[in-house]
């Protein structure tokens, strides 16, 4: 899956290098907790103020990529 994340930053300076929301101390984890627990994104902006509607929708993109299943089958080595 190739999408556009450009809402999902990596600053070491900021929350310890976890994915954030546009450089804020904002979360991806928590946006993505509050949605699985079913805060309407309405709630969501309206507690967040500084978040806006593509945030949340980038933050469940990027928790879809990260989830993305791949089933490799063990090869065991085999000399010679």
């Amino acid at each position: 899956m190739m999408v556009n994340l450009d809402r999902i930053t990596f600053d070491p300076c900021i929350m310890g290098g976890q994915a954030c929301i546009r450089g804020m101390r904002i979360p991806v984890s928590l946006v993505v907790n509050l949605v699985a627990n079913g805060k309407p994104a309405a709630e969501i902006l309206g507690e967040y103020p500084d978040l806006e509607a593509e945030d949340i929708r980038q933050s469940l993109l990027y928790a879809a990529w990260l989830t993305e299943e791949r089933v490799y089958e063990f090869q065991p080595y085999q000399a010679g």
